[in-house]
């Protein structure tokens, strides 16, 4: 049986104690252990990570992984995933990676239906540059780019996941890790887009947890469909990252489309044709 220990590397791990990414990481390595076990060649995975606290994650896991410049996650993946369909892609990206400097990559990844796994661990805070406001910040958040409160509305990324077309939407809470290990090999499962919004405290300038497990409860235990898009859309906006009293966890939402690299790749992978494959195309078109 593989270990979350046996899944580790040399890195020395720099999270700040009380960090919500901690459990992120010990949830994702619980449910890769478990594919392994069932007979899952991890050699086969890759993991991209962006730029912030969440982007060491690749460091602490051993599985094939490679870093992209800030907001850049989607389309690192989706190079990857186009050249090795065979591969199965897990991004990375916190909420401002993800939210603010990302945001329309984040979106044509979900109108495409890529085959790939994308997780956001989202504070709600810059913490890599201490206590900047992000896009899932609350009204009057107070941190050192807005000392006297910011003046913006969060956005809701489950709101916009669902407009842009993503076929598994969902959302996870660091403070329930074998809930969100649930929703993890859920989404990994899935085939197309699927993105799921980690709810991960930043004990050190944004600690949410508390706030958190008075509010928090699960979507599974309420008798939600998750093929009703607009049953999806009322789960999604009974919390909007700055009003409500109860906080959904789970999968809004959960449909199969054709995927964005089977339609466009017929069956080829790029990683594996030769010269002579290809030859008829160049000689066509180019």
């Amino acid at each position: 049986m593989t270990t979350v220990k046996e899944l580790g590397t040399y890195a020395d791990n720099t999270w700040c104690p009380g960090c919500g990414n901690f459990s992120i990481l010990t949830s994702i390595k619980k449910v890769l252990a478990g594919l392994k076990d069932g007979g899952f060649d991890l050699s086969r995975v890759a993991m991209v990570s962006g730029i912030g606290c969440h982007a060491k994650i690749v460091d602490y896991i051993d599985v094939n992984s490679f870093y992209s410049i800030h907001g850049r996650v989607p389309p690192a993946m989706t190079g990857i995933k186009l050249a090795n369909p065979d591969l199965v892609v897990i991004g990375h990206s916190g909420d401002g990676d993800a939210y603010g400097e990302g945001v329309e990559h984040l979106i044509f990844s979900a109108k495409r239906n890529i085959n790939m796994t994308y997780f956001i661990h989202n504070n709600r805070v810059y913490g890599l540059t201490t206590g900047q406001f992000t896009p899932t910040s609350p009204p009057g958040f107070k941190g050192r780019s807005t000392p006297l409160g910011s003046p913006e509305a969060p956005m809701n990324p489950i709101e916009l996941m669902l407009s842009a077309g993503a076929t598994f939407v969902a959302r996870g809470f660091s403070g329930k890790i074998k809930h969100l290990q649930d929703v993890m090999l859920a989404a990994i499962n899935h085939k197309g887009f699927a993105f799921v919004d980690v709810l991960q405290p930043c004990f050190t300038f944004f600690n949410t947890y508390d706030f958190y497990k008075d509010r928090v409860y699960e979507l599974e235990g309420e008798g939600h469909v998750t093929s009703d898009r607009t049953a999806a859309f009322e789960k999604a906006g009974e919390w909007t990252y700055g009003e409500g009293d109860r906080i959904p966890v789970g999968i809004f939402y959960q449909v199969e489309k054709p995927t964005y690299d089977e339609t466009l790749l017929r069956g080829r992978v790029p990683v594996k044709l030769k010269l002579k494959d290809i030859r008829p195309v160049l000689d066509k078109h180019v």
